[in-house]
């Protein structure tokens, strides 16, 4: 609700807040067939060594983590600039002071997101496990998990 004292732009920056605040995963597409179900995710900036797939009789699980090396957190950042810091004391002529300078600071306008998430798949039948594949290229994460094949047919001996 509006009072006096807000502005409805106050709105707008509220709702980019949440947006920017919100947690992103990775768009996917899921495809089946007879055999197999097949996954799909865009990982684009994803280490290959921080991607976790875990299945369970129905469900698959996919974690990973989006790190960033192109500048320090915040924390590091504020380190690095303060007085104490070792970098600060080292001599001048090591490294130029534009490099040392563009190394620290972080983007002026940055859109990419950090950090982990995870993604969970639920299917109407069994996963084979031990069949599990995961293949990683291009930023797209393929994922190929084998339809289980049980028998539901049971023979029960009718004693009289």
């Amino acid at each position: 609700m509006l009072t006096l004292r807000q502005s409805p732009f106050d709105l707008f920056e509220r709702l980019e807040q949440q947006v920017l605040q919100a947690e992103r995963v990775p768009a996917a597409e899921v495809h089946e067939n007879d055999q197999a179900y097949t996954i799909v995710l865009e990982l684009p900036g994803v280490d290959k060594g921080s991607i976790d797939v875990k299945a369970t009789d129905r469900t698959l699980l996919v974690s990973a983590e989006r790190r960033s090396d192109r500048h320090p957190p915040a924390r590091a950042q504020a380190d690095a600039n303060s007085p104490a810091s070792d970098t600060a004391a080292a001599p001048a002529a090591a490294t130029p002071p534009a490099a040392k300078a563009s190394a620290r600071l972080a983007p002026l306008h940055s859109e990419f997101r950090y950090g982990t998430w995870s993604r969970s798949f639920t299917f109407p039948g069994g996963l084979q496990r031990e069949g599990l594949e995961a293949h990683y290229r291009d930023g797209l994460l393929t994922i190929t998990a084998p339809k289980a094949q049980t028998v539901t047919t049971v023979n029960v001996k009718v004693e009289g």
